[in-house]
């Protein structure tokens, strides 16, 4: 075994997945620091690099895309325009796509191996995508479909994160590989979709939708990449191994599927390198793919009525524990959905010790029939995610619980096409107001510095803050926190410290804290202004006093006096009091600015950040604004030619570009700006 596993790694080191060309590498560099520049001042409002650093690094980027051939669909140079289609048009595929032999059995793929060399790489989880170039052109691509006929969807293609819409070859070239979604972009999608119901189950049904969009804009922004796993025809050239085929595809920039050689007696260790690394891997996998290296051989042998007789897929064999079912725990969402969460005692399962597993929800529960004390079976599947397997006992004692676990309002059991599912029904309960606690722990609010919304979700599902007063109470909770996962006792200890390093606040931000309707945090400081830091004061503002600040509205005064009407609103904010210290001191601010709005824009040199700059604008009066409209007084920019979005729209609208030194000086000198 030692000298097989010494075979193995001296062949794995010599038929890595072949690299990119440094050329390849720094393109793709530059691919991703021009569009994070792009991303920031398009939908952030901000410059990270100066205009003169964006053209230098696009211009490289054009002469590299004329050297190399390869022009990627990210690059900032293309502008693809999207055209949103009523359908998907089918296409028959020339030859039958055939579906791969499968089999858990490691010595089976020993044996299929025998003394030929093989590759073993990813059977990733996503939709099947056939691509065609001509004249150096992505031509068109085609989903597999039934395996004879798919869909053409090459404007989505088109925009998928990671495929080369020209190359460096002119003649036909048709390749099959995987579109996927990867974990990390999944979570992301699935974060902005408050309804649970609505979520998406996994990033293989999440890559499928994306694909077969119409709108191919849907597409881009679900960050769909291409992993090439098979060249099926290159006019012109022929290969001897496939090992060839990926090494030539890589270097026209194509991402391909990440593999190892391996032979009938290193196929195991093989195996046991991929299992090693599925925690690692950051796209979906479903198992393995066995194929024969040397291509004239693997044609030589032909195909069954089903499969091709040179590959086969490797699935996982689930591997299951037994262990003793101890709790459901009730877990609710913002959505009001509160689903099972099985918890037992920790058994290993793929190298890792699990005790949880979701039950997704009820009508699940009630299949399986589980019951405290009942024995469960337990696995990962395709080695990740926790399940139960069977109830050996089917006992089915559990309970649905007639209150929410987080608020104690009452619960009520939906039924939608058979599917039975637990909601709390109290508008108010915590677990609903996620984003509200989100914003009083902002930054420009409480500043709780590492309180994200993820982790307050994990703290209310828990049922450890019900309130925002809590989060002053955490260590009573102690134990119950550092059990959650991702979590433990640095975690909490930073939290702690980040609570109490907040209590000192200025009233400006405590009142926009409170997540007042249609308030934003420049008028809490001209609430605070006007009544001179005094909270109490603050507090009891009436409509027509509200109505006499300049820049507040009927609106905003209805809001404002309604809020503190509430008598669950005014017990919240009783209770932050007694937790947290305003400091109402109160210096009277300058009127030179009174009147003024300005937006900022670009690196500063003069002060430390943009919100000291905001402070010294508002302490005398002004206002700040994230986008140039004609309400704008000033644009403040210290490269005054530059031709960025915010110049131009000031230019257009005759509003004037100062620097950074106007504003010191003006500021300094008490002058007002004319």
């Amino acid at each position: 075994m030692a000298e097989q596993l010494d075979m193995f790694n001296v062949m794995k080191e010599a038929t890595e997945t072949a690299k990119d060309s440094p050329l390849v590498t720094e393109m793709k560099a530059l691919i991703d620091k021009l569009n994070e520049a792009s991303r920031a001042y398009y939908a952030e409002g901000e410059e990270i690099m100066t205009n003169k650093e964006y053209d230098a690094l696009y211009d490289r980027l054009q002469e590299l895309e004329e050297t190399t051939g390869i022009v990627f669909s990210a690059s900032p140079t293309q502008n693809v325009g999207y055209e949103v289609q009523s359908q998907l048009p089918k296409e028959a595929h020339p030859q039958r796509m055939l579906s791969l032999d499968k089999t858990k059995d490691r010595e089976a793929l020993s044996a299929f191996a025998g003394d030929h060399d093989c590759l073993l790489s990813w059977k990733l989880d996503g939709l099947t995508v056939v691509l065609t170039y001509r004249d150096g052109e992505l031509f068109k691509a085609v989903t597999r479909g039934n395996g004879e006929v798919g869909e053409v969807i090459t404007n989505n293609a088109r925009v998928f994160d990671n495929i080369p819409l020209k190359i460096d070859f002119t003649g036909e070239l048709v390749l099959r590989g995987e579109a996927v979604i990867t974990y990390a972009d999944f979570e992301l999608i699935n974060q902005t979709i408050t309804d649970d119901g609505a979520k998406y189950k996994n990033p293989r049904n999440l890559c499928s939708g994306s694909v077969r969009q119409l709108d191919p804009g849907i597409t881009r922004a679900r960050h769909v990449k291409f992993f090439a796993f098979a060249l099926v025809s290159a006019e012109g050239l022929e290969f001897r191994t496939r090992e060839e085929q990926f090494d030539w595809l890589s270097d026209r920039g194509f991402k391909v599927v990440e593999h190892r050689t391996v032979n009938g007696d290193t196929v195991a260790d093989g195996v046991e390198w991929f299992a090693a690394h599925i925690a690692d891997n950051p796209v979906p996998s479903d198992g393995l793919v066995l194929t024969i290296d040397d291509i004239a051989y693997a044609r030589s042998l032909g195909t069954t009525a089903k499969f091709p007789r040179d590959s086969i897929a490797f699935k996982w064999q689930d591997e299951t524990a037994e262990t003793t079912l101890r709790e459901i725990e009730w877990s609710a969402s913002r959505t009001g959905l509160i689903n099972p969460i099985a918890v037992f005692d920790p058994v290993e399962l793929e190298g890792t010790t699990v005790s949880r597993a979701s039950v997704h929800n009820i009508s699940v529960m009630r299949e399986l029939g589980l019951g405290i004390g009942d024995r469960i079976t337990v696995y990962k599947a395709n080695m990740i995610i926790p399940q139960i397997a069977e109830d050996l006992d089917k006992t089915g004692s559990i309970e649905v619980p007639g209150t929410c676990p987080v608020c104690g309002g009452e619960t009520t059991v939906v039924n939608e096409n058979g599917v039975e599912t637990l909601y709390c029904r109290n508008p108010r309960c915590p677990a609903k107001q996620i984003k509200g606690f989100a914003h009083f722990a902002s930054r420009d609010a409480m500043n709780i510095e590492g309180l994200s919304e993820q982790t307050l979700e994990k703290l209310i599902d828990i049922g450890v803050v019900r309130e925002p007063a809590d989060i002053w109470h955490l260590m009573e909770h102690r134990e119950k926190i550092v059990s959650m996962d991702g979590f433990g006792e640095i975690s909490l200890k930073n939290l702690v410290n980040a609570a109490e390093k907040a209590r000192d606040v200025q009233p400006a931000a405590f009142l926009y804290s409170l997540g007042i309707p249609n308030f934003g945090r420049a008028n809490a400081i001209l609430i605070a202004k006007h009544c001179r830091n005094n909270w109490q004061a603050m507090r009891d503002l009436t409509r027509d006093e509200l109505l006499t600040i300049d820049g507040i509205g009927e609106v905003m005064a209805d809001a404002y006096t309604g809020f503190f009407k509430d008598d669950e609103k005014n017990r919240i904010v009783d209770d932050l009091l007694k937790e947290v210290r305003l400091d109402e001191n109160y210096e009277e601010g300058g009127n030179l600015l009174t009147g003024l709005t300005f937006v900022i824009t670009g690196s500063l040199e003069t002060y430390p950040n943009r919100d000291a700059l905001v402070q010294d604008i508002e302490a005398q009066g002004g206002k700040t604004a994230g986008s140039v409209s004609s309400k704008t007084s000033y644009l403040i920019n210290n490269d005054l030619l530059s031709n960025s979005g915010k110049n131009k729209k000031a230019r257009e609208l005759g509003i004037s570009v100062i620097s950074e030194e106007d504003m010191v000086r003006w500021l300094r000198e008490g002058v007002r700006p004319e």
